[in-house]
Parts: C-alpha cells; sequence; structure tokens
C-alpha cells in the first residue's frame, strides 16, 4: 500500500505537472525551432508573443463570460482561442513587413535579426503590459477538475490523492493534436515540403520555383497559432503575468537547442527534458521515501536539490551543457 501512495505522489507532484508543463515547453520550443530552421534566427520576442497572443484570448475570453457564452465544463478560453491566433497571426506578418523584411531584402547577417527581435521583445511586453496590466489575471472557469484528490482517495482507499486538472488534461490533448497537424503540414502537404526544402537548401528551393516570401508567410502564421496555443495553455495552466513569459524565453530556448534547433521533434524531446528535470529537481522527495522506507523511519530533510527559486538555473544548467559538449542537440539540428 505504501508503494502504491509513493507511486500516487510522485504522479500528482512529478509525472503529471512536468507532463503539462513539458508540453507548454514543447509547443513553444517548435516555434523557436522553425523560424531558427526556415528564417534562419533567433527570435528573442517568442516569449511576447506568447503573451500577446494570451492577452487577447484572455480579453475575448472575458467578453464571451460577460456575454454569457461559455463551454459548460471547460474553459471559455477554447472559443477564444481562434481569435487570439488571429491576431496573433496579423501582428507577427506586420511586424515581418515592418522590420524583418528589410533585413531580409539586404541579406543581413543573423546577428542583426537577432537584435532586431530583442527591439520587438521590448515593445510587445510594454504594449501587453499597458493594456492588461502587470498583475496575475486568472481566466480560467469551467469544472477545475478531471478527477480530485478527495475523489481519488475515496475511489481506492489510499492515503494519498491524485488530483488532475482539467488544464492539464486539456494542455495534453490540445499539443497531442497540434503536433500532429504541424507534422502532417510538414510531411504531406506541397507547402510543407516547400518550406523543409527551404530550410534545408534555400537557394536550390529557389532554383526550383519556390517562393520565399509565401514560405515566411506561413512560417509566421504556423508560428502565431503555436505561440498563441503555448501562451493559453500556460496561462489556464498558471496564470497569466505578463513577465512570466519573458522568464520563459530561457527555458524554450533551452527546449529548442537541447532538442537540436531546427528539428521539430528535438523541440518536443528538449521541452519534456526541460520540464522533467525541472520540476524533478526542485520537487522535495521527502514524502515519496518516506512511504517506500523501511518501517517507520522518515527522513529529515526535504530531499530537494534545489529550491523552486532556481527553477529556471536548471534549465540554464542543462543549455550550458548543451552548449559546451553537444552544440548540435539530442536530435543534431544545427549548430547555435
Amino acid at each position: 500500500m505504501d508503494f502504491l501512495n509513493a507511486i500516487v505522489a510522485l504522479m500528482n507532484f512529478v509525472i503529471i505537472p512536468a507532463t503539462a508543463y513539458g508540453a507548454q515547453l514543447a509547443l513553444g520550443a517548435l516555434g523557436v525551432t522553425l523560424i531558427y530552421g526556415i528564417l534562419r534566427f533567433s527570435n528573442f520576442a517568442h516569449g511576447d508573443t506568447m503573451a500577446f497572443g494570451a492577452m487577447v484570448t484572455i480579453l475575448v475570453t472575458w467578453g464571451l463570460q460577460a456575454a454569457g457564452i461559455t463551454l459548460g465544463p471547460l474553459p471559455t478560453a477554447l472559443l477564444a482561442l481562434p481569435f487570439g491566433i488571429l491576431a496573433t497571426g496579423l501582428l507577427v506578418l506586420g511586424t515581418d513587413r515592418l522590420v524583418y523584411r528589410f533585413y531580409r531584402q539586404q541579406k543581413a547577417k543573423p546577428i542583426i535579426f537577432v537584435i532586431a527581435s530583442i527591439g520587438v521583445m521590448f515593445i510587445l511586453n510594454g504594449i501587453v503590459r499597458f493594456i492588461i496590466g502587470v498583475d496575475d489575471q486568472r481566466f480560467t472557469d469551467g469544472e477545475r477538475f478531471i478527477i480530485s484528490a478527495r475523489t481519488f482517495r475515496d475511489m481506492t482507499g489510499l492515503e494519498e490523492g491524485l488530483a488532475f486538472r482539467t488544464t492539464q488534461g486539456i494542455t495534453i490533448v490540445v499539443v497531442l493534436i497540434a503536433v500532429i497537424l504541424l507534422f502532417w503540414f510538414l510531411n504531406r502537404t506541397r507547402t510543407g515540403k516547400a518550406m523543409r526544402a527551404f530550410s534545408d537548401n534555400e537557394d536550390l528551393a529557389l532554383l526550383s520555383g519556390i517562393n520565399p516570401e509565401r514560405v515566411v508567410m506561413i512560417t509566421w502564421l504556423i508560428v502565431a497559432a503555436l505561440a498563441t496555443t503555448a501562451g493559453v495553455l500556460y496561462g489556464l495552466d498558471k496564470s497569466f503575468k505578463p513577465f512570466t513569459y519573458f522568464q520563459l524565453l530561457l527555458p524554450i530556448f533551452a527546449a529548442a537547442i537541447v532538442g537540436g534547433l531546427g528539428n521539430p521533434v528535438g523541440a518536443i524531446l528538449g521541452g519534456f527534458l526541460i520540464a522533467f528535470s525541472e520540476v524533478g529537481v526542485t520537487y522535495a522527495f521527502r514524502k515519496v521515501v518516506g512511504y517506500l522506507a523501511p518501517g517507520d523511519w522518515e527522513p529529515e530533510g526535504l530531499l530537494q536539490l534545489l529550491s523552486t527559486d532556481y527553477k529556471f538555473a536548471v534549465s540554464f544548467g542543462i543549455l550550458l551543457i548543451v552548449l559546451l559538449f553537444r552544440p548540435t542537440g539530442i536530435m543534431k539540428g544545427k549548430s547555435v
């Protein structure tokens, strides 16, 4: 019985939260890796693009809720998500036309694009804070739990309860659907194959008659959809705060680089690796070890390697190790 309690505690505090968080990071890292693989620069404005898309979705959600339009047990934000994607798509296309296209025509070096994206990042950050404020915003409605800890204890008779939040379940399902659709698009459609060809060899793709501006436009639209979805799912699962998305840039980039920049499969693997590392290293294993320990012995300390305050330090540490010893990442993407 104690073994089962230990497994449930591990599921409740490590496996389920890390899976949901990893799925959110994977979507964010997919956006980063698509831009790097096809447009060939690191987009530091990606975190604030996520924040912008989530902000629009929140504003539309509040409007729908005020009008009495909901999805019942599911969050109303799922209804508002297409509006957020549309607004973010217009934003990134406008940004590309006003900023990045000029440098692309000048065939500027990637570092110029990076510097430009940092400027876009600060502008977006200011816009989001000005419109929605700097405080936490909660926009979750509907059923809070798929299964609550009390219900689980009553069903199983175990001492430890398992709580599976609705937002965690939605995150896993939505990310799974999004990833399947993305890989189908990249591998089965003519446009997706053109994007892959453009990523592999730009000059050869141009000689084959591929329209580079169309590839750029489609890439930005896909990135807008991925960024908005990732931002909304993260906000539903935790809460929405503009500065948090700026901080998320580190684990998202770490996931993309660890997995292999430019490799979509690597971005997904990197997202889950970073998430499980962050959650695992900062979790206090005292309760789990207490269940598994013989007799009445209990560990004295928390058995926590790092405080949750240092969660992002885990991402940074993994990123440094990968950059030093395997700069192409797990899936051998493009070196940084």
